[in-house]
């Protein structure tokens, strides 16, 4: 028996004003690095963002706002 069976994971409200249609993966031109988050077009950055480094983080950072990944 695991002591983390039964436990739900913690569904986070989608930050005020922005929708599931914003989110976003940049990518660094230097490094490749990407990052995911929620793309403002007001002031052209990403809010709220994460790191990526392997496709579950991706499905992990939907599944965290409790939306269904499209394209994943």
């Amino acid at each position: 028996m695991s002591i983390f069976s039964g436990k739900k994971p913690v569904v986070l409200p989608i930050p005020q004003g922005f929708t599931a249609d914003d989110i976003k993966i940049e990518s660094s031109t230097c490094t490749g690095e990407k990052t995911i988050g929620f793309y403002s077009k007001a002031d052209r950055k990403l809010h709220y963002s994460e790191l990526v480094t392997k496709r579950q983080d991706i499905v992990d950072f939907y599944e965290k706002y409790g939306i269904v990944a499209k394209d994943v």
